[in-house]
């Protein structure tokens, strides 16, 4: 369903691990019950032995290091002032678990995301909202919605982690403007051929 959305909404990459073939359902599950078991985790050791089987698990799906690691560097320029914020104010463990539980859960995320076709998330979401067709819900514009969420979040990161970029190459690292700006408008572009493509299918009502 809704493939032709694929190339202009995803960051998937093609691969055969036993990541790439599990059942889109099933991982969305699963990603669901690893963050509340993350969240719940109260030792920053657990917390590292489940960020090392994320990478493990990132590794063995053959992912590229360098899209894996992109889904992470957006969030450090806030997990810093986080980590010193909530150390000054709830400690040195609060601190790290914390931040250790933000970075893991976005990890666990774009394994998701990166492993798992949009059309496969529309399907797997179209099959779970099944029953509210009989209280006059769309399955499959609900599920479009909760799609579309799901994979802008990895696009924002991304985004950010261009403009970023290019604002260090042209050397303008210390001026807000020249990030917020540029980064806006790719947004504002990216969100406008998300809006042309959905036109065109006809789902822009």
């Amino acid at each position: 369903m809704n493939g032709a959305l694929t190339p202009a909404l995803g960051l998937y990459q093609p691969g055969g691990s036993l990541l790439h073939r599990a059942p889109a359902g099933a991982k969305l599950a699963g990603l669901a019950l690893l963050a509340v078991g993350v969240l719940r985790i109260t030792a920053v050791t657990t917390l590292g032995m489940v960020f090392g089987a994320t990478l493990a698990a990132a590794a063995l799906a053959g992912l590229p290091w360098r899209v894996w690691l992109a889904q992470l560097l957006p969030i450090c320029w806030f997990a810093l002032p986080l980590l010193v914020f909530q150390w000054v104010t709830a400690g040195q463990h609060r601190a790290f678990m914390v931040v250790g539980q933000l970075v893991v859960l976005v990890s666990l995320a774009a394994l998701v995301t990166l492993t798992t076709r949009v059309s496969a998330m529309l399907d797997a979401f179209e099959v779970a909202l099944g029953p509210l067709r009989r209280i006059g819900v769309s399955p499959s514009r609900v599920a479009l919605v909760l799609a579309l969420t799901v994979r802008c979040v990895p696009m924002v990161a991304q985004t950010y982690a261009e403009t970023r970029e290019a604002q260090r190459a042209r050397g303008l690292e210390r001026s807000p403007v020249a990030l917020v700006v540029p980064l806006v408008i790719r947004l504002l572009k990216k969100a406008d051929a998300i809006g042309e493509a959905l036109s065109a299918r006809g789902l822009d009502d």
